[in-house]
């Protein structure tokens, strides 16, 4: 057990020290604030405060975990041993920047609730991040800071029985649209016949009558694909389906319709199955019920786990909607625009509501990369694609972090704008297995 003494135990500094040193570090941790409790303690210990108290080891403590509520707060980048950092304090401490409050600061998207530029789709964009600005979004600093820590924390404790986390990864996918043309309705079946006819899309047509005449299969329909590669790489997989009404941005087949209800029982007989809320939800907590009790009733299992459509979420807004669900793990975490850890973080974590400065007893499971970032955003080739994943996975192993990637069914088909792209979700798999 690791004693810390400060001078304050707030919230704050009690979520930051849990993160870092039990989450990531797998050290069991306690605090104090008796001087002379400190000093008897044998075992391994360290103070962070404002001034040693005597030659112990020492990290000088910023304000941050401190205070109460939002500030404006001065952030000049410094560098730690080649890895950035900020929140320097000098020379007198053991580590030259506090980085509990530095981590503080990125994990609890503290610059998400400043006034910003949001998207058009209402979404904080990832060139408004402290990360993105400074060349950092692609690396998972916390763990990386962290694991620096451990090495002065063996430096100064030797004897300690330090114990190893392992390097894990989960892939979860996101089922927008479960199928291309099947089971549609009517009037959506003939508006898009109607619609490729003007536009001359030929080869469109005849996909959308041959599947919805089963000469040919629906090329969305990818799920025994996906159910194979599980099984093949012993992989956790978790979908979230998109079951809200019908608008522009949602577009799945109805929820009411018995095969899609099919499908989904059939994902619960080999996967985990999460909720996928719908684009207008971010604001609305009705809808948001009433979705998850629709996903609810179709699998008769209590729908915990949540991703929100088009990664819309204001914070701490839409996270104290999902919180008064009972929902218990969100996999929101991380930008359509870019790839990398919009929490600096590749471990998961409890999100801290500062609204109310408590920890929450939502889990966030931050993601490092998307297809359509990939695609879409970033227009690299699947070659160059793979390239990216295995940077980013790379860096996750480094730290023995939790890589989480988010496909599409609809990637797997290699159909209209995913042509080319077939093959990498396997080829993926090999490469974050290895």
């Amino acid at each position: 057990m690791l004693l810390i003494y400060t001078h304050k135990l707030t919230p704050r500094v009690r979520y930051i020290f849990k993160h870092i040193l039990t989450r990531i570090l797998q050290i069991p941790i306690d605090f104090t604030m008796k001087v002379e409790e400190f000093v008897a303690h044998n075992g391994p210990k360290f103070s962070y405060t404002k001034v040693a108290l005597g030659k112990e080891f020492f990290v000088k403590s910023h304000e941050l975990l401190f205070q109460q509520g939002i500030k404006d707060i001065e952030i000049t980048l410094s560098n730690w041993e080649g890895v950035p950092c900020f929140f320097l304090q000098g020379e007198k401490s053991d580590i030259p920047f506090d980085i509990f409050s530095a981590s503080f600061y990125l994990i609890s998207r503290y610059e998400e609730y400043l006034p910003h530029i949001k998207d058009k789709f209402g979404r904080f964009k990832a060139i408004e991040s402290l990360a993105y600005k400074n060349g950092f979004l692609e690396k998972p600093v916390i763990d990386i800071w962290a694991y620096k820590f451990l090495t002065e924390l063996k430096r100064r404790f030797p004897d300690y029985g330090y114990k190893n986390r392992s390097y894990q990864y989960i892939s979860t996918i996101d089922v927008d649209n479960a199928y291309a043309y099947k089971y549609k309705s009517f009037v959506r079946t003939v508006g898009g016949f109607l619609k490729d006819a003007y536009q001359v899309k030929v080869f469109n047509l005849w996909d959308r009558f041959a599947v919805r005449f089963n000469i040919k299969k629906d090329p969305f329909d990818t799920f025994q694909k996906i159910i194979n590669f599980k099984k093949e790489h012993d992989v956790r997989t978790i979908f979230f389906f998109l079951i809200g009404d019908y608008t522009s941005y949602d577009t799945n087949v109805s929820a009411s319709k018995s095969k899609f209800k099919l499908l989904i029982k059939d994902m619960v007989d080999y996967a985990r199955v999460g909720l996928h809320p719908s684009y207008y939800t971010m604001k609305n907590t009705e809808m948001l019920k009433k979705e998850k009790e629709r996903l609810e009733a179709i699998t008769n299992i209590p729908a915990t786990r949540s991703r929100q459509h088009y990664l819309r979420f204001t914070l701490p807004d839409t996270y104290q909607k999902l919180i008064d669900l009972e929902i218990t793990e969100d996999y929101s975490m991380g930008y359509a625009s870019m790839a990398g850890f919009r929490a600096s973080t590749c471990t998961p974590f409890y999100f801290y509501d500062i609204d109310f400065e408590i920890q929450t007893p939502l889990k966030v499971f931050p993601f490092a990369v998307m297809d359509t970032t990939l695609n879409d955003y970033m227009k690299l080739t699947p070659k160059r694609a793979l390239g990216k994943i295995r940077d980013l996975k790379n860096e996750v192993k480094r730290v023995n972090g939790v890589f989480i990637t988010l496909f599409h069914n609809e990637s797997l088909s290699g159909y209209q704008r995913w042509r080319g792209w077939s093959r990498l979700y396997g080829s993926m798999l090999k490469i974050v297995k290895s």
